[in-house]
């Protein structure tokens, strides 16, 4: 583990009771971070999470995270305690895996508002609560910069297409604030929204395409999160940075 020092800062995470968010939380945590968990609906859930956390550094809140209203909720409530926020990772996200005859036009909609509009807005809310030196930290996905991915993937690729480019866009804007925009890109990582929908035999597939014959683990993409959040990644900002096993290359 790398002695990133994140002692004292704020962060909060969208999607973070399991999976990469969980992860992040934990290693956030242990490099000295209060955080933040925000949930979209289940109690119990958090309430597990915050089981794996110093109780002392870790609050869970409920919030839609494709509600920018909802954001700017969660934001002002965090604010009101901790008077600011040094560090947002918009991890929340779904990944419906549809050929291009099953889509829907209200699928298509809540894609978006989770995967694009929340992030977009959470950071609009969050950017003037935050000091200089602060980290936006947006999620996207190898995927998003492959031609080699099944047509299902359509959708969910073209969502994170779109975070790519708020990431850089975003970073220019809030760099005269001196706060950095970053995205990490996972490759195939084991986790529930991973497996969700998919038999076992298609998890073994996409292991065995891999370089290292196996899907990435929370923790390693917590790692990179941790560097992007501390304080040796001030000069990196406006990238994509892929945590994928040389999957997408």
């Amino acid at each position: 583990m790398a002695n990133t020092n994140l002692n004292g800062k704020i962060a909060l995470i969208t999607g973070g009771t399991k999976g990469i968010g969980l992860a992040a939380a934990q290693r956030l945590s242990a490099a000295g971070a209060t955080v933040i968990l925000n949930y979209s609906h289940s109690a119990s859930a958090a309430e597990a999470a915050l089981s794996t956390l110093p109780s002392d550094r870790t609050l869970a809140l409920q919030a839609d995270a494709s509600s920018p209203s909802q954001m700017r909720d969660l934001v002002s409530s965090i604010v009101s305690k901790y008077g600011r926020i040094d560090i947002v990772l918009a991890n929340a996200g779904i990944m419906p895996l549809l050929p291009l005859e099953q889509l829907t036009e209200e699928t298509f909609d809540a894609t978006y508002a989770l995967n694009v509009k929340g992030p977009l807005f959470l950071a609009q809310a969050a950017a003037p609560h935050m000091p200089a030196g602060g980290r936006i930290i947006f999620v996207s996905t190898g995927v998003a910069r492959s031609s080699g991915v099944s047509p299902p993937y359509a959708l969910y690729a073209s969502t994170k297409g779109a975070v790519e480019q708020l990431t850089r866009v975003l970073a220019k804007d809030l760099g005269r604030k001196g706060i950095t925009v970053n995205a990490v890109a996972p490759g195939p990582t084991d986790t529930e929204l991973f497996r969700e929908g998919k038999p076992e035999a298609m998890i073994k597939a996409i292991e065995s395409q891999t370089p290292f014959n196996r899907l990435g683990g929370p923790a390693e993409i917590a790692e990179v999160v941790a560097f992007i959040a501390g304080p040796e990644s001030s000069w990196v900002s406006g990238q994509i940075i892929g945590a994928n096993g040389a999957s997408f290359v």
